[in-house]
C-alpha cells in the first residue's frame, strides 16, 4: 500500500514535468530568436538613420534591444539554476517581444512600416509554444497593437527622392519582411517540433514506466499474501517434520531420519524465502539497517546461493574495497539473487560473477556459456513475460531488476559475448547504498 501511496502521489509530478523541461528548451530558442531580433533592430536602424537618410528617434529605438539583451542575460542567468520552465513564463517571454516588436514600429511609421506582418511569427509561436488560452491572448495583443499602429504611430521624414518611390520601397520592404518570416519559422518551428517530440517521447516513458510500477506492486501484494498464506502449512509441516523425527518407529530407521532432515531443511529454505518476500515488501529502506563490508555481504551472498545451487560452478572474483560498508538491503541481495538464478538457468554447468569499483559506482557482471540473448530479448530488455526459456509467467526476473536498479538509481546492461553467452552489468551507485568507510565516514 505504501508503494501505491508514492506511485500515486508522483504521478501529476510525472505528468508535468516533461511539458516544463521542454519549456526550457523552448525559452532558450526565445531567447536565440530575442539575440537575432535585437541585432536585426540594431543593423536595420543604422542602415535607415545613416544609409538612407530617414531620420529616426534613435536614443528611444536603441532601448529596445539593450532592454531585450538585458532579458536575454537574466534569463540566462535563471536557466543556469532551473530545469524547467512553466507555460506562464513563456507567454510573458512572447509578450515582451510583441510589446517590443510594436514600441519599434511605433516609432518608424506604425502600420505603415511592412515589417509590421512580424506579428504573424509571433502569433505562429504561441501557437506552437503555449496553450490554448495563453495562444489566444497573444492573438488579441497583436491584433489590438496592429491596430493601434493603423492610427497612432510616429510618422516619418522622407527625403524628396525616396519619396517619389513610395510604393516600390514598401513593396521590397515586404518582400524583405516575408523572406525573413519564411526563413525564422521554418528553422525556429523544426527546432521547436523536436522539442516537443523529445518531450512526448519522455512521456511516453514515464508513462510505461507508471504502468510497470502498477504492475510491480500488484506482484508485490500477491507475492506478500501468497506469503502469509503459505507461512501457516509450512510451520504445521515443519512441527510435523520435528515429531516425526522422534518417533522410535521412524528413529530406528536412518534412512527414513536422512529423508526427514532433508525435507527439513527444504521447509526451512522456503520459509527464510517468505520472510524475505515479508521483509522486502513491508519494510522500506533504512528501517532496521544492517551495517556490514561491501565485499563481505557479497561474499555472502554468492556463498549462500552456490549452496542452494550445489551443481552450479561459480567463478567468483571480488575486488570491491573491503574497507567500505554499506546498508545491507534484502532488496539488493533478492536483485544478485535474480541475476544469478537467471545465468544459471541459461548455464546451469557454469557462470562467474565479478564485481570492482569504478569511481562512485560499484559494478557487478554476472557471465554464462549459455545460448545467449536473442534480439528482439536485449532490443525489449527489461519488459515482463520476454523470456527465452518458454515458461509461462517467464520472463519477470530481469523486469524486477532492471525497475529496482532504476529506484536506486543505478543501470542494467546486457549484451552477448564474443565467445557466446550472456552478460549481464550492474552499476549500482554507491551514494545509494548507503556507503561508508571502515573509520565511519559517509561517502
Amino acid at each position: 500500500m505504501r508503494a501505491l501511496k508514492i506511485i500515486s502521489q508522483t504521478r501529476p509530478i510525472l505528468r508535468n514535468w516533461p511539458a516544463e523541461a521542454a519549456g526550457r528548451k523552448n525559452m532558450l530558442l526565445l531567447i536565440q530568436l530575442r539575440w537575432i531580433a535585437a541585432a536585426g533592430q540594431l543593423f536595420t536602424i543604422l542602415i535607415v538613420h545613416y544609409g538612407m537618410g530617414i531620420r529616426l528617434p534613435l536614443l528611444v529605438m536603441m532601448i529596445v534591444p539593450v532592454a531585450a539583451t538585458g532579458l536575454n542575460l537574466g534569463s540566462l542567468a535563471v536557466l543556469r539554476r532551473r530545469q524547467t520552465v512553466a507555460n506562464a513564463e513563456l507567454f510573458l517571454a512572447l509578450l515582451f517581444d510583441v510589446v517590443a516588436l510594436t514600441i519599434q514600429l511605433y516609432l518608424s511609421g506604425g502600420a505603415t512600416n511592412p515589417f509590421i506582418y512580424l506579428y504573424l511569427l509571433q502569433v505562429v509561436l504561441g501557437a506552437i509554444l503555449l496553450d490554448t488560452l495563453s495562444a489566444w491572448a497573444i492573438v488579441f495583443a497583436t491584433s489590438v497593437f496592429a491596430a493601434i499602429l493603423a492610427k497612432f504611430y510616429w510618422p516619418l521624414v522622407l527625403p524628396t527622392a525616396l519619396a517619389e518611390s513610395l510604393f516600390e520601397m514598401h513593396i521590397i520592404g515586404a518582400w524583405i519582411c516575408f523572406a525573413l518570416i519564411a526563413v525564422l519559422l521554418v528553422v525556429f518551428v523544426t527546432r521547436i517540433n523536436r522539442n516537443l517530440q523529445a518531450r512526448d517521447a519522455r512521456l511516453a516513458d514515464m508513462r510505461q514506466r507508471a504502468a510497470e510500477e502498477d504492475h510491480i506492486v500488484r506482484m508485490g501484494l500477491l507475492a506478500s499474501g501468497a506469503a502469509h498464506e503459505l507461512g501457516t502449512p509450512l510451520s504445521s509441516l515443519a512441527v510435523i517434520l520435528n515429531d516425526w523425527k522422534r518417533m522410535p518407529a521412524l528413529a530406528a530407521q536412518p534412512g527414513i531420519i536422512g529423508e526427514i532432515e532433508e525435507m527439513q531443511v527444504a521447509v526451512q529454505r522456503c520459509k527464510t524465502i517468505l520472510s524475505g518476500i515479508l521483509l522486502s515488501s513491508g519494510e522500506a529502506r533504512g528501517e532496521a539497517p544492517t551495517i556490514i563490508s561491501i565485499r563481505i555481504f557479497l561474499d555472502y551472498i554468492v556463498k549462500e546461493w552456490s549452496v542452494a545451487h550445489a551443481g552450479v560452478e561459480v567463478d567468483y572474483d571480488n575486488s570491491a574495497d573491503a574497507g567500505l560498508e554499506i546498508v545491507a538491503d534484502p532488496v539488493l541481495k533478492q536483485v544478485i539473487y535474480n541475476v544469478l538464478d537467471n545465468a544459471s538457468e541459461a548455464s546451469p554447468d557454469w557462470i562467474s560473477l565479478s564485481v570492482d569499483q569504478q569511481g562512485d559506482l560499484l559494478r557487478l557482471v554476472v557471465r554464462d556459456d549459455g545460448p545467449g540473448f536473442a534480439p528482439g530479448m536485449l532490443e525489449n530488455l527489461g519488459k515482463p513475460y520476454q523470456s527465452s526459456k518458454g515458461k509461462q509467467g517467464g520472463g519477470l526476473g530481469l523486469f524486477l531488476v532492471l525497475n529496482v536498479m532504476r529506484k536506486l538509481g543505478g543501470e542494467v546492461t546486457a549484451e552477448n559475448g564474443v565467445m557466446g553467452g550472456a552478460i549481464v552489468t550492474l552499476l549500482f551507485p554507491l551514494d545509494t547504498l548507503g556507503v561508508r568507510r571502515g573509520d565511519g565516514d559517509v561517502r
